[in-house]
């Protein structure tokens, strides 16, 4: 009997077979339900991305119908506002003319309408009252008033054909209505005018109250007393006939010459001085760009002189510096003798240390004068025994 050529295999190895063939179905049909797991999770995932801009572009759809619907409740602009003109009705139609008609046929309506709806003639209208009567003129009258001025009608017009403008056709309406009648320009013109001719005569009162005082005062009298003869104004002649004058004439006369050698002759500064044209308010105004450009030329030229080329100062620049640190005006400086002038200058005062020693000095100088003088000595007393408003109570 020939053996086998395969020898048969043995019985563990077979129970081995027969037990791991049927894991082996079992563990295909895991990766089977595994892989079918995640097919189905992938799946899913792109549904709901796909599912995400659908469902923003639902959301953004609701919105854009809650604003159609939320502006279909809001009132869609009208060319009639009230408050504006005529309010919500239009001013042709009130006058019954067209929006072509002339200015004389809007005229030649108003004055019918106004005729037929004065409130004085409401009697003769069927189905009016006094109060209605008169609203309806209050309205003929706002349609004329809006109508017989171009400008006017023309910014209605616009109004009426831009009614979506609102903002615009309130400001143009009350900026039209709100505005002055007259020209600013000419109320400021006239203003300025007024001031300057205010304060020439204010000046030139000044000025005269200044020569009738010192024609007063013995000093001047006698110097101009001098001139006068010397000039042969005052030259007593003998007059005869008709030509005679009397004591009050000729002493008027003298006082007249007097009075004009002493405003040919002296030298007034400071607020009593001589008025100047170009110095009152209106010159001032026109002359402010041109005196602005020589300030601007003359600073420049001070800054090259005295800070980059390091030039001495003059007398001028000096005097300048000086009243500049006294704080002083360039009338009141001008009103200064000239002893003074050469004494501020002399002591250099426009160097800065010189001139707050000189302070000290004049400080403690009117401390001085002020508790010499018996008025001060008195203000002094009287404020430290009684003072201003004390009041006392007497007992008994």
């Amino acid at each position: 009997m020939a053996e086998p050529l395969l020898s048969p295999l043995p019985l563990f190895f077979v129970n081995k077979c027969a037990i791991y063939i049927p894991n082996c179905e079992r563990q295909q049909d895991a990766t089977k339900r595994l892989f079918y797991r995640k097919a189905t999770r992938r799946r899913t995932c792109d549904e709901s991305e796909m599912a995400a801009p659908m469902k923003n572009g639902r959301h953004f759809g609701q919105w854009i119908g809650i604003l159609l619907f939320w502006g279909g409740l809001i009132p869609s602009a009208t060319a009639l506002i009230e408050g504006l003109y005529c309010g919500t009705e239009i001013c042709y139609d009130v006058l019954g003319v067209p929006r072509d008609a002339v200015k004389s046929d809007i005229g030649r309506a108003y004055r019918q309408l106004a005729r037929k709806y004065h409130p004085d003639r409401f009697s003769s209208l069927t189905g009016e009252t006094r109060e209605s009567a008169h609203q309806h003129f209050l309205l003929i009258a706002t349609a004329y008033e809006t109508l017989k001025d171009e400008d006017s009608r023309r910014d209605y017009d616009y109004m009426l054909d831009h009614p979506e403008e609102y903002y615009s056709h309130y400001y143009t309406y009350y900026r039209r209505r709100l505005a002055p009648k007259v020209d600013v320009r000419i109320v400021i013109l006239v203003t300025v005018v007024a001031i300057s001719i205010f304060q020439y005569y204010s000046w030139w009162a000044s000025y005269t109250e200044a020569i009738n005082y010192l024609s007063t005062v013995p000093k001047y009298r006698i110097q101009a007393t001098e001139i006068a003869k010397q000039l042969g104004l005052l030259n007593k002649t003998k007059e005869k006939g008709k030509n005679r004058r009397s004591k009050e004439e000729i002493r008027e006369q003298e006082e007249e010459v007097i009075r004009d050698i002493i405003k040919n002759k002296i030298d007034i500064k400071g607020g009593y001085q001589k008025p100047k044209i170009l110095d009152i308010l209106l010159c001032q105004i026109v002359l402010f760009p041109y005196c602005l450009c020589a300030y601007v030329v003359w600073y420049c030229k001070w800054i090259y002189r005295f800070t980059i080329c390091r030039e001495e100062y003059g007398d001028e620049e000096k005097l300048y510096i000086i009243r500049r640190n006294m704080k002083m005006s360039q009338s009141q400086f001008d009103s200064l003798e000239a002893e003074q002038r050469d004494t501020l200058l002399e002591r250099q005062l426009w160097i800065k240390d010189n001139y707050e020693v000189y302070k000290e000095e004049q400080e403690e100088q009117m401390k001085t004068k002020m508790a010499l003088d018996p008025r001060w000595k008195r203000y002094r007393r009287w404020m430290k025994n009684e003072g201003p408003g004390r009041l006392t109570f007497i007992d008994d």
